[in-house]
C-alpha cells in the first residue's frame, strides 16, 4: 500500500479552499490551528478573517491591547488560547523582532504551543519533515491499522508518534500532513464514515472486521463538574457593572456582572441576600426587577446553571467595591464577555 500516494490523490480532488492553505505565512497559519482547536472550520472561519483584518501581522497582534484580542475572540471559548496566542506574539516581537522563527524547536518554545502545532506550523510554513498528530490522525491510524493502544496514554502518545513519523512523506511533508488532517475530518469522520467509497477499505483493519466504530481507543472519562452562577445585573438608566474575572478559572480576562457562586444551586428570590447585593455599592436602596429562568450552559468538563437578576437603582454612582467598573449600556459591546452572558443579553434584547 502506497498510502501517501493514495492520500495525496484524494487530497488533490477534494481538499477544501481554505485562506489559511493558499499562503505559507507562518502568522497565519499558526492563527488558524489556535483558533481550529476545539472548533468546526464553518465557526473559526469568520475569526480568523476578522483577526487577520484587525492585526495584518504578528507585530500588529502583539501590539494589541488584551481586552481587544479578547473582545474579537469572544464565542470562540478556551480563552486561554487567546491568552497565549497574545503571550507569544509578544515573544516573536520582542526576541525575533517580529520575524516569525523558522525552527520547530524555536517554535514549539513559544507560549501555548505544542507539539501539534508546532509540527503543523514547522511542515506548512517551511515545509519541515515534522508529522503532525491531531484528533483527525489518531482516528484514522488507529483505525486502518486498527490500533487498541488508547490515544490518551502515555503509551499510545507516543506509539502514534512515531507511527506518524514513520509514514510522514519527507519529500512534501506540508501536503502530506495537510491530506492526512483532511482525510480524517472529511471522509474518516468520528460518527458514519461512509467506508465503501473509502480508497482505503481494502487495507483498513478496522473495515475488514467491521469495528470502525470502535475506534480510536481511549482509556479515561472526563468527569464534570457543575457549577451554579447567580449574576446580579446592577442598573440604573443608563450604566450597569462589570468585573473582570482575573483569577486562573473559566473566561480569565473576560468581563462579566458581579456573580455569586453557590455550591448546590440558584438562589431563590428569598436567598438572596441583601448584603450580598450592596456590598458592591454605598447605598442598600435597589428592587430586584425581574430574575430569568436557569440557563444551562455546557463547557467541556464543566456544565454551568445560571440565574440572572435585574436589580435597578436610581443610581450606581457611588462604586464600593473597587474590583467593579462603571460602564455605559451604550458601550457594553466593547467589552469581551463569556458566550453565556452574550447569549443572555441578546435573547432579552
Amino acid at each position: 500500500m502506497d498510502l501517501s500516494q493514495i492520500l495525496l490523490d484524494w487530497y488533490r480532488n477534494n481538499q477544501r479552499d481554505l485562506p489559511w492553505r493558499r499562503t505559507n505565512d507562518p502568522y497565519a497559519i499558526w492563527l488558524s490551528e489556535v483558533i481550529l482547536q476545539q472548533t468546526r472550520v464553518e465557526q473559526g472561519m469568520p475569526y480568523w478573517l476578522r483577526f487577520i483584518e484587525d492585526f495584518p501581522t504578528v507585530t500588529d497582534l502583539a501590539n494589541a491591547d488584551e481586552r481587544e484580542v479578547l473582545r474579537l475572540w469572544q464565542g470562540l471559548g478556551y480563552y486561554s488560547r487567546a491568552r497565549n496566542l497574545h503571550a507569544a506574539a509578544k515573544i516573536v516581537r520582542d526576541e525575533y523582532n517580529g520575524n516569525f522563527p523558522n525552527q520547530y524547536e524555536q517554535i514549539r518554545a513559544l507560549k501555548g504551543i505544542g507539539d501539534y502545532t508546532a509540527a503543523a506550523i514547522s511542515s506548512f510554513a517551511f515545509n519541515l519533515p515534522h508529522a503532525v498528530v491531531d484528533g483527525n490522525v489518531y482516528r484514522f491510524l488507529s483505525r486502518i491499522f486498527a490500533i487498541n493502544t488508547p490515544i490518551d496514554s502515555t503509551n499510545g502518545k507516543k506509539e502514534f508518534f512515531v507511527l506518524a513519523n514513520e509514514l510522514l512523506d519527507k519529500s512534501n511533508p506540508g501536503t502530506f500532513n495537510q491530506s492526512l488532517m483532511e482525510f480524517g475530518a472529511m471522509q474518516c469522520k468520528p460518527s458514519n464514515p461512509d467506508c465503501s467509497v473509502c480508497p482505503f477499505n481494502q487495507y483498513c483493519q478496522s473495515f475488514a472486521t467491521n469495528t470502525v466504530s470502535e475506534y480510536p481507543v481511549k482509556a479515561k472519562k472526563t468527569k464534570t463538574r457543575n457549577r451554579y452562577f447567580d449574576f446580579i445585573i446592577l442598573s440604573d438608566e443608563k450604566n450597569t457593572l462589570l468585573q473582570k474575572r482575573e483569577e486562573k478559572d473559566i473566561w480569565q480576562g473576560l468581563y462579566q456582572f458581579p456573580v455569586i457562586e453557590s455550591e448546590k444551586k440558584n438562589k431563590t428570590k428569598f436567598e438572596l441576600n441583601k448584603s450580598e447585593v450592596t456590598k458592591h455599592l454605598k447605598t442598600d436602596s435597589y428592587k430586584i426587577v425581574k430574575s430569568s429562568a436557569i440557563v444551562k450552559h455546557i463547557l467541556s468538563h464543566q456544565i454551568i446553571y445560571a440565574k440572572f437578576w435585574w436589580i435597578n437603582m436610581d443610581s450606581i454612582s457611588t462604586i464600593k467595591d473597587p474590583n467593579l467598573i462603571k460602564v455605559p449600556w451604550s458601550q457594553l459591546s466593547d467589552y469581551g464577555m463569556p458566550q453565556l452572558i452574550v447569549k443572555y443579553l441578546e435573547n432579552e434584547g
